[in-house]
């Protein structure tokens, strides 16, 4: 997909989801929250499609020997994650309209966290039922619209989504859009001045982890000049306002970086010991 197909991509989902919101009475702050947990469940559900065979055919050779193992485990050591069947993105789409889709959404995140500890308390839940308050196929709805990401993108294009979605979230709230989201090109000129190459990157005020996307990025875009030095990089940050703590840990997952993101207030606390 070039930079224009992913650009129109990119505002017809906006235009879609907008239109759906508009038709609500949330404030951009409640939609956001369930809208990029949709977007992180699509990329879930894009990345386990990817391995699934592979998982499969292990778990049946390994099946009747003694280093049999439950399908959830060899997921996992194969993509990071475990869909159970209730989890799967067209499985949720293609739920009849009088079945209970916010509550379907709901016990999926549930299944998610279950099997990725480190998206404990993080995925949204109760926000899809909120979604139904003055029209109950919201949630459905916006399943149909983000159906339309291609069954094959991976996490680079998700991370691309993402972030757009969390920038026009940012414009509708106005000032307070702030908080959590920092315009893509001051992180951008932060991170070529800085010049990360590998090794740990440390945000003391992380937001919803737009600094750790863009330096993951630019260590890809320089990787022919490390001439064999570690590229790895582990992202450490940390964010006073729980709520963005959640968008960032799902920004990191989206993007497939590893990392930690802990809540903190900078002023006050410190709990990476980065002081000096």
């Amino acid at each position: 997909m070039n930079k224009e197909q992913l650009k129109k991509l990119e505002a017809d989902l906006w235009s879609a989801a907008d239109k759906l919101r508009a038709n609500s009475d949330l404030k951009s702050s409640e939609y956001a929250t369930p809208v990029l947990g949709l977007i992180f469940l699509k990329f879930a559900d894009n990345n386990y499609r990817r391995h699934e065979q592979a998982i499969l055919a292990e778990y049946q050779k390994l099946q009747g020997t003694r280093r049999e193992k439950p399908v959830s485990e060899i997921a996992i050591e194969q993509c990071g994650f475990y869909l159970p069947d209730h989890t799967r993105y067209d499985y949720l789409l293609n739920l009849p309209e009088q079945k209970d889709i916010a509550k379907a959404l709901k016990e999926a995140m549930k299944a998610i966290e279950e099997y990725k500890p480190e998206l404990e308390g993080v995925l949204p839940k109760d926000e899809y039922a909120a979604l139904t308050r003055t029209d109950k196929t919201i949630p459905q709805q916006l399943l149909r619209t983000f159906a339309d990401i291609p069954s094959n993108a991976t996490g680079d294009l998700f991370g691309q989504i993402y972030e757009y979605f969390l920038s026009e979230f940012a414009r509708s709230e106005g000032q307070k859009g702030g908080e959590f989201f920092t315009p893509r090109s001051v992180v951008r000129l932060m991170v070529e001045i800085i010049e990360p190459h590998g090794g740990k990157v440390f945000d003391p005020a992380c937001g919803s982890g737009g600094m750790f996307v863009q330096s993951a990025q630019f260590i890809a875009a320089h990787r022919n000049e490390l001439k064999g030095a570690e590229s790895g990089v582990y992202v450490c940050g940390q964010e006073k306002t729980q709520d963005t703590v959640k968008l960032a840990k799902m920004n990191l997952a989206v993007s497939g970086l590893r990392g930690e993101i802990k809540q903190a207030n900078t002023y006050y606390e410190d709990p990476y010991d980065s002081f000096e």
